[in-house]
Order: C-alpha cells, then structure tokens, then sequence
C-alpha cells in the first residue's frame, strides 16, 4: 500500500497525464483543421492510457514479484530521467522502454567500474553489480512483450484521419495512430527489510537477498502513420511483430543472466530490431498505393463521426458511397445535393471493403449532424485543407 501510495509522488505519472492531454490538444486541432470538426475528444488518449496500461501493469507486476527480480535505485532514477528527456522530445516512438531502458543500460554499463562521479547518484551507483545487465534486459523484453500486445489490442482503435497531398498534388487521406500507455508495475529493489522466504527467491537478484517492493511507472509511446493500406489490418501486423521481438529478446535475455556478454549483445539486438520493424514497416506503407483517395465508383469514406447519422448506419473507413437517395454521386456537391432530396430519410447505396455492394438507409431527426457525419477525401484539399462531410 505504501508503494502504491508513493506511485502518486512519482513525476512521470503526472508527466503522462499532461502529454495525453497535450497530444490529445494537438490531434483536434489537426482535425479542426483538415475537416472542420473534431473526430474524437482531446481525452481520449488519456483514457486509453490508464485502462490498458493498469491490466498490463497487474500482468507484468506478477510476472517480477514471482521471480523476485531486482532492480537498483541507480537504474530506477536514471530510467525516470531518460523518460523524462524522451517526453520532451515530442516523439512519441521514442518513448518507448526498448530506447529508455536501453539507454539506462547503457548508462549503467559506462558508469560501471568508470572514473566518472555523480555527486547526485554516487552512492546508488556503488551499490551496483554486474548482474544488473540481464535483469534490466528481461525488462526490456517484458515491456516489449507488453507493447506488443497493447498495439495489436488498442493501437488501431479511434485512429484518427488526416488529410495530405501527394507529391503529384493529388490529395489522398492518411491513418495517424498515437497511443502513450501508463504501465504501474512493481518491481524489487536490492536491500530493505523482506528477507529471500525460500531458498531459490529470489531468481534473478542482484547481490543483497534482502529486498524491497516499490511500484515504478513506466511509459511505452507508440506512433504509426498509414497511407496504404487499413489501419486495422497494418497496426496488429505491427503490433504482433513487436510481441514475438520481446518474446526472442526475453529468451536471451534469461540466457544472459548466467552468461553477462549475451545480455549485452541482447540489449543492442533489442533496439536494433525495434528501429528495423519501425523502418521497414514504413517502407512497406510507401510502396503501396494510396488507398484513401478519390474513388471513380463515388465518395470514399475516410472517417466516421462517432454518436453520428452515419456511425449508426454501421459505415465504415474505406467504403465508398456510390448512391444516395438513388442519385449516382462521384463528387462531394453531388452528395450534398442528393442528401437534400429527402431530409427526413437517407437511403444509400454502398461498396464495402470487400467490393460487394450492401444498402442502408436511416431516418434523419433534427439536432443530428446535418451531413451524415462522413469524413472523405475531396479536390477543396487543395484550397481549404478538407471538407466534413
């Protein structure tokens, strides 16, 4: 109780609550912008934030308290300072444990045994032993695990739409998926008053048996920008890739423990396949065509309003609305136009993801978004920035 009451003491929670709402600040006003209104409330990050992050935050705390892993005070507050510094450099990708924890071990690994003093953390600091390379390691590949997961289960949820020009000056529309997760997990720190309870535990230690619990927060950012394909199919793609890199990382990892040279030659593997699956990733998406752009079958639906007319119908990104009211429409004032017909009744006429037409229709009441809610990709791009449709 006392850890989790300290947890609230710790900057970086507050840190991560003031850059959701930030991010969150910044992506309405991009939408503002592109489309005139806002697609999702500036929160949003800060709820996905918490939620997931708790669930895992209980899984990984199981995880360490069971082996009795052992993390040092001088890791913890360096780790705490690098993630503050990747904070603030606004790159969401960046805050992620594979560079902040990566980083920290490095860090430990010069100023182990090194001429170099830090008045501030010299005493934590002597306290260190070798065997903190492959504990911090198997953090990291807990925490890649981790963020694996979180990006195939809540990475492509409420991705938000962005519009842009090609470089032909053709406008097209693009996924923007940016997700910072809050993770509270307990670790054990070397010294204090719980001594081992049995003759094994704990498993991965570092000198001392006696041992503390202490909660730690700690950040996984996330950023992935599409073009080419659906959001949904690209990001738990990603996101499983992720998983099975800290699955191999987590395995070495272990293997290092008893061997210090593989958990160093681990760490480097882990940002090294971090950075390719980033890249590589974004090469794929560059090669393929733009999949959100002008449609000669009829209005290809961007987005979608949520609580709106045409979130109720079930319409989704990708469709392409061919009929409105049994009027063909190609343009955004053709939709207009055949919208007018009937106000109070909206039939249309649709072709889904999978090239098969299907039909909804709807009443319309008054107070609901005049224009569906539908968000689409028109030539205005090139004056205006974008139209909500």
């Amino acid at each position: 109780m006392i850890g989790l009451g300290k947890l609230f003491l710790h900057p970086l929670l507050y840190i991560s609550i003031a850059y959701c709402l930030f991010i969150g600040y910044l992506r309405v006003k991009r939408e503002r912008h592109d489309f005139n209104t806002k697609v999702y409330r500036a929160s949003m990050e800060l709820r996905s934030s918490l939620l997931h992050g708790l669930i895992w935050g209980l899984i990984l705390s199981c995880l360490t308290l069971v082996s009795g892993m052992t993390i040092p005070l001088a890791a913890m507050y360096i780790m705490a300072v690098v993630t503050i510094l990747a904070v603030l450099t606004m790159n969401k990708r960046i805050v992620s444990p594979v560079y902040t924890v990566g980083l920290t071990f490095f860090i430990l690994f010069f100023l182990y045994d090194s001429e170099f003093k830090l008045p501030i953390l010299q005493t934590a600091l002597n306290q260190l032993d070798r065997s903190i390379y492959p504990t911090l390691v198997i953090l990291i590949g807990l925490l890649l695990i981790a963020e694996g997961f979180l990006i195939v289960s809540n990475g492509s949820k409420k991705v938000s739409p962005q519009l842009q020009l090609s470089k032909r000056g053709q406008p097209i529309g693009a996924y923007v998926s940016q997700k910072l997760w809050l993770i509270p997990m307990f670790v054990m720190i070397p010294g204090g008053q719980l001594p081992a309870p049995i003759d094994w535990y704990p498993v991965f230690s570092i000198g001392d048996i006696a041992i503390s619990p202490i909660v730690l927060p700690f950040l996984i950012g996330f950023k992935q920008k599409l073009h080419g394909t659906l959001p949904e199919q690209a990001i738990r793609a990603y996101g499983k890739k992720v998983g099975a890199l800290g699955l191999m990382i987590t395995a070495l990892a272990i293997v290092g423990y008893w061997y210090p040279t593989i958990a160093i030659i681990t760490a480097i593997l882990a940002i090294l396949g971090r950075e390719f699956l980033h890249h590589s990733q974004r090469a794929m998406d560059q090669k393929l065509p733009f999949y959100f752009s002008k449609s000669k079958l009829g209005v290809q639906i961007l987005g979608v309003i949520p609580h709106s007319p045409a979130d109720k119908m079930g319409l989704v990104k990708g469709e392409v609305i061919s009929k409105i009211n049994g009027v063909i429409v190609r343009e955004e004032e053709e939709l207009y136009r055949a919208l007018q017909i009937n106000r109070a009744h909206c039939k249309l006429e649709v072709i889904d993801n999978n090239e098969q037409i299907r039909f909804v229709q709807r009443a319309l009441f008054d107070g609901e978004h005049y224009e569906l809610g539908i968000l689409f990709v028109d030539d205005q791009l090139k004056e205006s920035g974008g139209q909500a449709g």
